[in-house]
């Protein structure tokens, strides 16, 4: 028998002062049974620092390959931004940046994520409309510990930086752009 998805409900209040963006968002998220607790934080995340009205979760894991896990579309349809996790291949992001106004890759994982970078960052380079940002193992393993099935996480982005909360605990994340769009 397959396992199921745990589903989660978040409410997301967005302060992003970089953008001037000011936003709650009601969110039902699924947590695919492969994984982890510090991945789908990090979606979240995703989700926090791209935030708009028209930002959307796919179906995931459990996608087929012509979707990301999170996108956003104009109401035409048009992908405005395509958003990926981990270390993907070369040859995914490059069919995702010839269908997509922006792609970004968000990379977490500790230390090889700089073994990641080292091997594809000459190939990647290439990719105008590619930003590839890696979330700081600490950053990644606090977050993971703020899950719960009901949430309301406080995301507060300022300068580069970002806050998350749960109105108990906080947990400052600093991302790295390894790559910008170009």
């Amino acid at each position: 028998m397959a396992l199921k998805s745990t589903v989660f409900k978040v409410e997301a209040q967005i302060a992003d002062m970089d953008r001037n963006y000011y936003q709650d968002h009601q969110l039902t998220v699924a947590q695919h049974p492969s994984e982890t607790d510090e991945r789908l934080m990090v979606r979240l995340l995703a989700f926090a620092i791209n935030s708009s009205p028209t930002l959307a979760f796919t179906k995931g894991l459990s996608s087929d390959e012509d979707e990301p896990e999170l996108w956003d579309r104009d109401y035409s349809g048009v992908i405005n931004r395509w958003i990926e996790f981990g270390q993907v291949d070369e040859k995914w992001l490059r069919k995702a940046s010839g269908r997509a106004r922006q792609v970004q890759l968000v990379c977490y994982g500790g230390r090889s994520v700089p073994v990641w970078w080292q091997q594809n960052q000459q190939n990647l380079a290439r990719y105008k409309n590619l930003q590839v940002i890696e979330i700081p193992e600490p950053s990644v393993k606090a977050m993971g510990k703020l899950i719960n099935r009901a949430m309301t996480l406080q995301y507060t982005i300022n300068e580069g930086q970002i806050w998350v909360s749960d109105g108990i605990d906080s947990v400052l994340i600093e991302p790295v752009i390894l790559k910008d769009y170009s």
